[in-house]
C-alpha cells in the first residue's frame, strides 16, 4: 500500500514547470513518484486557476453543495441539541461533550446560548470529579490485590459515600489498564481413582447454611514451587466462606489433610458435617480416628460430580486466580508464609458477592450482633 505524502505548492508549481519545459510526463512521475493523476491535477489547477487550493479551483455547483451541507449540519445539530436548549448549565456541558465528536463547540454554545468560557470551566470541573474517582477506583482495584471487579469495586464506592455505575467504573478501569486477576468459576471433573467409601453425598448441595461450623468442606488443589509440584489443602465453613484452616505441603496426601484440620482453632466438636470429594487423600484411619473422636459426620460428593462440592471447588477456582497466577514461589516456606497472609486477606478484607459484599468475619460478626 502506498503512504500517502503531502506536498507543498511550490513543489506543485516545479512539477508543472518541468512538464511544460517540456519534461515526458512518465519520467516526472518515475523521478518523483507520483501517480498520474495527482500530476494531472496539478497541471490542470495552473491552467485553469493558477491555484493549487481545493477551494479555489471548485465549481459553482460544489461551491453551493458544500455550502448546503454546512447549513444541512446546522440542522442536524440544532435538531440534536434542542431539548436541550432549556436545560440547566450542568445538562448543556454534557450535552456539549457528548456530541463534540459530531459538531465544533462553539457551534453548540451558540444553539445553546452558553458562553464558552462557561462550558470549558464546567467541563473542567467534571473532569475534576472523573479524577477523584478514577483515583478512588484504582486504590480500591490495588487493596483488592488486583482481583475485584466492576461489581465488588461498585460496593466498596459505595461505603465511601461514592455512587457510580459498573458501566462507568468499568470504562474507568479500562481507561486505566486495570484488568482483574478474576474469572468465572469453571469445574472439571477429578480423573484420580476415587475413594470408593459406602458414605453417601449428606450434604446434598445445602450449600447456605445458617450456623457457623455446621458444615465444613475440604479441598485440595496444586501449586508449582521452584521446579516441582506442591499442594495445597482448605477446609471451608459454609455458613461464611471463611478459610478455617490450611496446609501446604509437597505431597498431595492424608497427612496434609490432617495437618490443615489441625490447625483449625475453633471448638471441633461444633462441626456436624464434614464434606469432601471421593479424593483417596480423605480415606484415611488417622483422619477417620479424628472424625468419630469429635463425632462428625462424613459426607461424600456422587462419584465423578464436582458440583456436589462446588463451594470447595469454586473457592480453589479463587485461590488459584488471586493467589498462585502469576506468582513465583522459591520454596516451601515462601509459600506458607504468603499462603497465611491471603488467608487473613480473604477471611477479613475480601468482599464476597454470597455474602452481601461483606468479607467473611464481616458476616460472622454481623450475624452475633443480630442475635446478641
Amino acid at each position: 500500500m502506498r503512504e500517502r505524502r503531502t506536498f507543498t505548492s511550490e513543489f506543485k508549481a516545479q512539477m508543472v514547470k518541468l512538464y511544460e519545459s517540456g519534461k515526458p510526463r512518465k519520467d516526472i512521475i518515475s523521478e518523483y513518484d507520483l501517480t498520474p493523476s495527482a500530476l494531472d491535477k496539478w497541471i490542470k489547477q495552473s491552467k485553469t486557476s493558477g491555484s493549487f487550493k481545493e477551494k479555489d479551483n471548485r465549481t459553482p455547483e460544489q461551491t453551493e453543495l458544500i455550502k448546503l451541507r454546512k447549513e444541512n449540519q446546522r440542522l442536524l445539530m440544532e435538531n440534536d441539541i434542542f431539548k436541550a436548549s432549556c436545560a440547566d448549565t450542568r445538562t448543556k456541558v454534557n450535552v456539549i461533550k457528548n456530541n463534540r465528536h459530531k459538531y465544533s463547540i462553539s457551534a453548540m454554545c451558540d444553539v445553546l446560548q452558553l458562553p464558552r468560557s462557561t462550558y470549558y470551566y464546567e467541563a473542567k470541573e467534571q473532569s475534576k470529579s472523573e479524577d477523584e474517582l478514577a483515583f478512588a477506583i484504582i486504590d480500591i482495584f490495588n487493596k483488592s490485590r488486583q482481583n475485584y471487579g466492576t461489581r465488588k469495586i461498585k460496593h466498596e464506592l459505595k461505603k465511601l459515600g461514592i455512587v457510580a455505575s459498573r458501566r462507568r467504573i468499568g470504562r474507568i478501569m479500562k481507561k486505566n489498564g486495570l484488568v482483574s486477576k478474576y474469572t468465572v468459576a469453571q469445574f472439571k471433573p477429578h480423573v484420580d481413582k476415587c475413594n470408593e467409601s459406602k458414605a453417601k453425598n449428606e450434604l446434598n448441595r445445602e450449600f447456605n447454611q445458617q450456623n457457623e461450623l455446621s458444615v465444613v468442606v475440604s479441598d485440595l488443589t496444586y501449586v508449582r514451587v521452584e521446579n516441582r509440584w506442591h499442594y495445597i489443602c482448605l477446609f471451608v465453613d459454609l455458613y461464611n466462606r471463611e478459610i478455617i484452616g490450611h496446609s501446604a505441603g509437597p505431597h498431595k496426601n492424608a497427612g496434609l489433610v490432617y495437618q490443615a484440620l489441625s490447625t483449625i482453632k475453633a471448638d471441633l466438636r461444633q462441626i456436624q458435617l464434614f464434606h469432601t470429594d471421593r479424593g483417596n487423600e480423605f480415606k484415611n484411619r488417622m483422619i477417620d480416628e479424628a472424625l468419630e473422636t469429635f463425632k462428625i459426620k462424613r459426607s461424600l460428593s456422587m462419584k465423578g460430580c464436582p458440583y456436589d462440592n462446588a463451594v470447595a471447588e469454586a473457592t480453589f477456582k479463587i485461590i488459584k486466580t488471586e493467589f498462585v497466577k502469576g506468582k513465583h514461589f522459591e520454596n516451601l516456606e515462601r509459600l506458607k508464609l504468603e499462603l497465611d497472609d491471603y488467608v487473613h486477606w480473604f477471611n477479613h478484607i475480601r468482599i464476597h458477592g454470597t455474602l452481601g459484599y461483606l468479607s467473611p468475619i464481616e458476616y460472622k460478626n454481623e450475624h452475633l450482633k443480630k442475635v446478641v
